[in-house]
């Protein structure tokens, strides 16, 4: 398989702290692995709990809140953040369909709260719906969605193992790409709901096998048997879970290497013709 991974324009972001060595020491990391299956979807709530959902409604509106995240130039951990939000919400209330979307623009809200210094505002979260939520539906839905979350929103997300995992292996060169790519996998991984059902370690260890591969940044000595060995060092988790994740995300950014003549997918959209994100009035597309 060839594996896609396209760099996007650099784009300007929040500024971020420096990196705490200190966060990266293997006790925060078992600590992570230790609270991160509290936050973690154990079952699919389309299939006995919500009546109105399904998972290809869920799909088109965690499109649109990565193209908002992508639009406001949002930090890498909101976004997961936000679908991780969602989908414990979605399996503790019922909603219609019709207030999908604006349950996504309160876990937005929420988690650009957690995750970064500026928040989005709740003002331009109304306009990217094309205000079809008002800015007094999102506040009374922002203390709904803490109530039933127990307030307990600032979860354990593949994010935070990517740091982690890059720190412990060998690359042959700097970790910035590798980073960008692992952190891009993980929002296609938030995007598709059969990887809410994996640990968030798994999915980062995953994601970033998936990245070092494809920049063929390990060294020559390293087969993907030692990179997938030296992972389930790392954090623990079996190799044949490990190798299942991986195949799976390369199902979603690869092409067979013969087959050139396919429409290629590129990582991260880089056309903005448009100022904002597609709204739903696109959701509405899925007829609700």
């Amino acid at each position: 398989m060839e594996l896609l991974c396209c760099e996007g324009s650099l784009k300007e972001a929040e500024t971020k702290g420096y990196q705490d060595p200190v966060l990266y020491t293997d006790q925060v990391l078992q600590n992570s692995l230790r609270l991160e299956d509290r936050y973690t979807v154990t079952s699919s709530y389309f299939n006995c709990f919500q009546k109105e959902l399904k998972p290809y409604m869920r799909k088109v509106v965690t499109t649109w809140m990565w193209e908002v995240c992508e639009e406001e130039r949002s930090q890498q951990d909101v976004f997961p953040l936000a679908v991780n939000c969602l989908d414990r919400f979605l399996s503790v209330v019922k909603i219609r369909k019709s207030q999908l979307q604006l349950v996504g623009a309160v876990c937005l809200f929420l988690a650009s709260k957690v995750r970064q210094t500026r928040p989005i505002l709740a003002e331009k979260l109304c306009a990217y719906t094309d205000h079809s939520i008002t800015l007094e539906e999102l506040l009374n839905w922002e203390l709904l969605v803490l109530r039933r979350l127990k307030w307990d929103i600032s979860a354990v997300t593949p994010n935070d193992f990517i740091e982690p995992i890059l720190q412990r292996l060998p690359l042959a060169k700097g970790i910035d790409v590798a980073r960008n790519h692992a952190e891009t996998f993980v929002a296609f991984c938030s995007i598709d709901f059969n990887f809410s059902f994996y640990p968030p370690s798994m999915v980062a260890a995953a994601s970033v096998g998936a990245a070092v591969q494809g920049l063929l940044w390990l060294g020559e000595q390293w087969s993907s048997q030692k990179l997938l060995a030296r992972l389930h060092q790392i954090l623990g988790i079996e190799v044949d879970c490990l190798r299942h994740c991986l195949e799976q995300i390369e199902g979603m950014v690869a092409i067979p290497s013969e087959k050139h003549s396919n429409k290629l997918m590129t990582v991260k959209n880089t056309n903005r013709e448009s100022s904002k994100p597609l709204t739903p009035t696109d959701v509405q597309d899925v007829h609700f």
